[in-house]
């Protein structure tokens, strides 16, 4: 019986070949050998990205949460006053404010944060953490640095290229500019 290599629970049976490398294959074999490469590595980043979020999802389910209100919830628990403009939470989250209101919508029905009227901007929003959110946050990121960060199901080896081949990407996307200097990750 194989098991995952991040916990002890059986996996199903894998295919007799990776698909990934099939397609590779049959793109070169169709006469599209220059973007081969490139197929493949979007391929296998969008398969990697289902198998991470079925993970995270598996340990937030229990919590109520999706990762998307979590990551707004521990976005909340790390500022000082623990709360943020709308605004602010949809460019630090780097998502659409429509998808911060879904969030905001469902959190607040779950009384894990609150709207508040800004201080000095009648036009904005705050988004505020409860107590309830605080300790929702906390013990949801426990169990995900024990059940999922801890064992990404990479090597630990390999961590440091894949973040700095990401951020690179990322950087490139315009996802952020650090005005020349290189995200700095531990190791490099």
């Amino acid at each position: 019986m194989r098991v995952r290599a991040w916990d002890d629970r059986p996996m199903p049976a894998p295919l007799p070949l990776d698909p990934i490398a099939e397609a590779h294959r049959q793109w070169t074999a169709h006469g599209w050998g220059d973007v081969a490469d490139g197929m493949a590595a979007v391929t296998s980043v969008m398969r990697a990205q289902q198998i991470m979020i079925a993970r995270v999802e598996e340990v937030l389910k229990p919590f109520g949460l999706t990762f998307a209100r979590y990551e707004l919830l521990t976005l909340l628990h790390f500022t000082r006053s623990g709360a943020l403009p709308m605004a602010k939470a949809s460019a630090r989250l780097q998502v659409h404010p429509t998808s911060v209101t879904n969030a905001v919508d469902r959190l607040e029905a779950a009384g894990l944060v609150r709207r508040m009227p800004h201080p000095s901007d009648r036009r904005a929003t705050l988004i505020e953490l409860t107590d309830d959110g605080r300790t929702l946050a906390v013990e949801a990121t426990e169990k995900l640095n024990a059940e999922v960060f801890a064992r990404p199901g990479i090597r630990d080896e390999d961590l440091d290229a894949l973040l700095r081949i990401l951020s690179g990407m990322r950087h490139d996307a315009g996802d952020f500019d650090t005005g020349g200097e290189p995200t700095r990750w531990p190791g490099s």
